[in-house]
């Protein structure tokens, strides 16, 4: 076998916590292929990337059998919309997009700016700011748990079970999960499906309620579906958008002059959110099976194997971005695939978007400088190996 030409390894703490000089090796040809905990294709090239993410026939979204899978499978085996193909992925979006509309996100942004006022009102005292605590940890799950009409006493509990099941999706991935993993699994399924029983009996204005009355021609979820989409929300609705916040500072911090173009046109804001994502994007990677022996890009991927859709290399294609290395807050075309493609493109992507505008917004207008408080010091990251998220970024902003 040829010795490879690249290197891989999403277990590998230094990897995780710099991917990037890697990417190009990847970029440069075609799909390559190892062997992880089973035979594996890496994805790159931006057109490989959408083809597949678009190609769901070819490709399907479930996973692989793996030992303790259904041990800590946090949705109990039912089927939900990132983890089904159609037809059951498309009854089951479109059950839960009546819930989920782009006019209940709209209607969500005065309460986050009210969220996150509040939270930066906290730390605007000191010259230094931990922001993943003040702000990038707290600001998603506060939202999404008032979205689902969680008490305000239980939004820490709400973090800490998450936290716990995506580091349980990662690092232990060939081991085995953690047993914080598995009692947040367990203890997070009973909460929630409490609250579901609550919320049937007695409906209120939130969107476990909207869940257990959506309906369409008389089909409407079933208990484990429901439950299982709650528990998707929890998850996808706050770790990824607490990395966007994250990453974000950070690419600004380590930016400056992209921060003082920001902090002159505040318009600028959205199109900055886009660069954001793809520059260090909260989702590195996702993962597909081929259904049959197949190929892409020139390379033959056999059936039972495993494709990782590399979506962070793929940002990075010089094909698509001119110098990709670059972080350009105007930057415009910008098609990244941050939230996928095809019919799992994320359901969540304007409340993420509005969010981390939001965030950033409020914290270019109430702190005069964004800096590392030590630009020397090695910057931790937590999660799984297709997040992306940093366990604290230390800012200076008198």
């Amino acid at each position: 076998m040829p010795e490879q030409d690249f290197y891989f390894n999403p277990f590998d703490p230094d990897f995780r916590a710099n991917p990037y000089p890697h990417f190009p090796a990847l970029l440069d040809g075609p799909p390559r292929q190892l062997q992880l905990f089973m035979p594996t294709t890496l994805i790159a090239r931006y057109d490989d990337v959408v083809t597949v993410l678009h190609d769901h026939e070819r490709f399907t979204v479930r996973r692989p059998e793996i030992p303790f899978r259904q041990r800590i499978d946090p949705f109990g085996g039912a089927p939900t919309i990132l983890t089904a193909d159609p037809p059951v992925h498309s009854r089951l979006r479109r059950l839960v997009s009546k819930a989920f509309t782009p006019r209940r996100v709209r209607e969500l942004e005065p309460r986050v700016r009210e969220i996150t006022t509040d939270l930066l009102s906290r730390a605007a005292a000191s010259s230094e700011i931990e922001a993943m605590a003040a702000l990038a940890n707290p600001l998603p799950v506060i939202v999404i748990a008032e979205m689902l009409g969680v008490s305000a006493n239980d939004h820490a509990q709400f973090k800490q079970w998450s936290n716990d099941l995506i580091s349980s999706f990662g690092q232990e991935m060939a081991t085995g999960p953690s047993a914080a993993g598995l009692a947040a699994k367990d203890e997070l399924r009973r909460y929630l499906a409490e609250a579901i029983k609550q919320r049937s009996a007695n409906p209120a204005d939130d969107l476990i309620s909207a869940l257990v009355t959506a309906r369409d021609e008389s089909d409407a979820l079933r208990e484990n579906e429901l439950l299982a989409f709650v528990v998707l929300l929890l998850l996808a609705g706050n770790e990824t958008t607490t990395n966007l916040i994250g990453n974000g500072l950070l690419a600004l911090c380590r930016n400056p002059e992209q921060q003082d173009r920001l902090r002159e046109n505040r318009e600028l804001i959205p199109k900055a959110i886009e660069e954001m994502l793809r520059y260090d994007p909260p989702v590195q990677m996702t993962v597909r099976m081929p259904t049959a022996a197949t190929s892409v890009g020139g390379t033959e991927i056999p059936a039972g194997s495993l494709a990782f859709i590399l979506l962070a290399a793929a940002n990075r294609d010089p094909a698509h971005f001119p110098n990709p290395e670059s972080f350009d807050v105007a930057r415009d075309p910008n098609e990244h695939v941050s939230f996928g493609e095809g019919i799992h493109f994320c359901l969540g992507a304007p409340l993420a978007r509005l969010e981390g505008a939001i965030a950033i917004e409020s914290m270019l207008n109430k702190f005069p400088r964004l800096q590392l408080a030590d630009a020397q010091a090695k910057l931790e990251y937590r999660g799984s190996m297709a997040l992306r998220g940093l366990s604290e970024l230390r800012l200076s902003v008198g």
